[in-house]
């Protein structure tokens, strides 16, 4: 039997609800949600279980919301004899993949990523930045014709997540994505939809963002990693514990390298994902990546009790 993984999820898969079910059955999932109501000093689990969503899709709710779900949801799987070999998380996610590796507590983490959601959302002033998702497109052709546009244009349109073989989002400025838009599709891209977004992020745009995480990330006392995180920047399992922060920093103006951390996953010799925190997305992507893994997630006690028997637990 190969390895197991945790795969955590990022922006855009918080729904109003959600870690509820975990929170009211689950002693451990509870304390996750105290801690981290605690460390902000307001009730973020509030906002989880009953919303409204408009608050819960701002970028500085959002990121510590779905930390704490899958914080959360990896601590039930952790007191029921389920850990992982590796983890990998989407963006926001790492982060999720990091406390599970033991690096830092969710508290500390949720504090992270409130301030981290706070910067990108302060770093581009409404409508002026962009996203799109660039579909039936190979991921070298979306680059090279982002490139072209940025040149042609003198503003920023860049790939800010290759998710999977035939989807890439592009992120950057407004008139040069709406531009990269219209060259993808002229290349043969199937479509090209814009994403209701707040902030253009993983893109140079963000690179205000940096000097302002950077000290947040410093002041965390970090542990060593009890197993390897495959990062979002290199697409490679790290296991040290001092590259964690300069990695987290560039990780705010890189693309998501999601294909090359599935595939970096499979090389390690895992063969089982968990996608632990709300939402199927990354599972999803995973299989159209590696058709070879199974794949499961855990948002709630039902998709709990399914992994579980998966798992033989």
């Amino acid at each position: 039997m190969g390895k197991l993984a945790f795969i955590f999820p990022g922006q855009g898969s918080q729904a109003v609800g959600m870690g509820k079910d975990l929170h009211d059955g689950f002693p451990e999932a509870r304390a996750v949600f105290e801690a981290v109501d605690a460390a902000l000093g307001e009730p973020l689990s509030r906002l989880c279980f009953e919303g409204p969503e408009e608050a819960l899709k701002l970028t500085a709710n959002t990121q510590p919301s779905i930390l704490t779900v899958s914080t959360a949801a990896a601590a039930v799987l952790a007191a029921r004899g389920v850990v992982p070999d590796l983890v990998a998380g989407h963006s926001l996610g790492e982060y999720s993949a990091l406390v599970a590796a033991g690096a830092c507590g969710a508290a500390e983490a949720a504090k992270a990523v409130r301030a981290r959601g706070t910067f990108m959302q302060e770093a581009v002033p409404a409508g002026q930045g962009a996203m799109s998702a660039v579909l039936g497109l190979a991921p070298e052709k979306v680059r090279e014709i982002c490139a072209a546009v940025a040149a042609e244009t003198g503003g920023v349109v860049s790939p800010a997540n290759y998710n999977e073989p035939s989807q890439t989002v592009i992120a950057g400025a407004a008139g040069p994505v709406e531009r990269a838009g219209v060259k993808l599709k002229e290349a043969g891209a199937k479509r090209v939809l814009p994403l209701p977004v707040s902030a253009p992020f993983h893109c140079a745009l963000m690179a205000p963002v940096r000097g302002r995480l950077e000290p947040v990330l410093r002041a965390i006392p970090w542990k060593p990693l009890a197993r390897p995180v495959v990062t979002n920047v290199e697409g490679k399992a790290n296991g040290d514990v001092t590259r964690v922060v300069p990695l987290l920093v560039e990780q705010v103006t890189a693309p998501v390298r999601w294909i090359e951390c599935v595939e970096e996953l499979v090389r390690q010799g895992v063969t089982r994902l968990v996608e632990v925190g709300p939402g199927k997305v990354l599972s999803g992507l995973a299989k159209r990546i590696d058709k070879s893994v199974e794949v499961w997630n855990v948002e709630d006690r039902a998709s709990l009790d399914k992994t579980l028997a998966a798992l033989g637990k």
